[in-house]
């Protein structure tokens, strides 16, 4: 068996000669290169959360009754003052009726009142009444007139009772929960719906008091919505809640949306990426130069000028973090340097190669 491995071994160490001697004697091959630059180095904090609604309300009737009718469901997106529902409104209109029949006979009485205390002062002069007679009509047309006040404003109170049998939109929205049906009993203050805002959403994350102090306003935020993972959309954050959760560490951070066509709806799922600036600079070489190896070797093929051309060199690299589909370099590389970003996949330390133009918004754009 030790035999065996030997002879394999040295098959694969003929093969791997030759094929170098292959590819140093041929033309090269073709590789892609952009420079090492140096740059502001930034971190990308990637996010999930939620959006959410400014405004969300479980709506109720201000009157008990029995709903008569309820004209939307689960689903249902409704404008502000749309009828969402209605009780039953007889009783409170025969109430309302009374109440205005007794704003009639008062306003008779007192009209009334008015007219004898009239008669009672024309009479005066002539000594044909009693002065007592005529205080007396004057504080009845008080009495009468205290009268059409309190029954204005009981007739006004009951038309207030009325109205309200009738349940409206207090604001635009989509409707979240249907909680009562037609010919239940509600009482006042028993939720029946719940509606959820759609003109002003925004986008919440929880996120690790660790980046508190590095997030600033108004930085943009890019975000994915789970629902359509193929566009990507901008907003800036607008606000920080500086509280955090003791159970888990984290913090609010609020991103309001830029665009009116990203489709948003409450409760849906939300990725975003953060860049936060490090307050450094450093070296940087596109994410395609970078090759990982299962042994844990991270290595960017660079160019070396030959009298008889360009030739690669493996250069073993530590790295940093990863923006913008850039890589920090922190040890191995010198700025200006090129990297190969296309093409080495299969490169050996010294093959010839041939430099080839990137393509437009390929990878080596830096």
């Amino acid at each position: 068996m030790t035999s065996m491995r030997k002879r394999f071994a040295s098959l694969l160490s003929t093969l791997a000669l030759c094929w170098c001697q292959l590819a140093q004697g041929g033309e090269g091959v073709a590789v892609v290169v952009a420079p090492v630059q140096e740059r502001a180095i930034q971190r990308t904090l990637a996010l999930t959360g939620t959006v959410t609604a400014a405004r969300a309300a479980r709506l109720s009737t201000a009157v008990g009754g029995l709903v008569a009718d309820i004209d939307v469901d689960a689903g249902s997106v409704v404008e502000k003052g749309e009828v969402l529902l209605q009780l039953d409104p007889e009783l409170a209109e025969l109430q309302a009726r009374s109440a205005g029949a007794q704003v009639e006979q008062a306003r008779t009485a007192l009209a009334d009142a008015r007219r004898r205390l009239e008669e009672a002062r024309s009479l005066a002069p002539q000594r044909s009444i009693a002065e007592s007679v005529v205080r007396d009509l004057a504080a009845e047309v008080a009495i009468d007139e205290a009268a059409l006040h309190q029954a204005m404003a009981d007739a006004a109170y009951r038309e207030v009772v009325l109205a309200r049998h009738w349940l409206r939109a207090p604001f635009n929205g989509v409707v979240s929960t249907k909680l009562t049906e037609q010919g239940e009993w509600v009482n006042p203050g028993q939720a029946v719906l719940e509606l959820v805002g759609i003109d002003e959403l925004r986008l919440d994350f929880p996120v690790a008091e660790d980046y508190l102090a590095d997030i600033r306003p108004d930085a943009v935020v890019n975000f994915r919505l789970s629902a359509y993972p193929g566009h990507t959309y901008q907003g800036r954050v607008d606000t920080v809640v500086p509280v955090t959760d003791p159970g888990v560490r984290t913090f609010l951070l609020r991103v309001l949306p830029q665009q009116s066509d990203q489709r948003l709806v409450p409760g849906m799922s939300v990725s975003a990426w953060l860049k936060l600036d490090t307050g450094r600079r450093g070296l940087v070489v596109p994410r395609d130069a970078i090759l990982r190896y299962p042994d844990g070797r991270v290595v960017v093929w660079t160019i070396e000028n030959r009298p008889e051309g360009p030739v690669v060199r493996e250069n073993p690299v530590s790295t940093g973090v990863t923006f913008d589909a850039l890589v920090e370099i922190r040890d191995g590389l010198a700025a200006g340097t090129r990297v190969v970003i296309a093409g080495n996949e299969a490169l050996l330390d010294g093959q010839q190669v041939i430099i080839d133009a990137p393509h437009a918004g390929g990878a080596g754009d830096v």
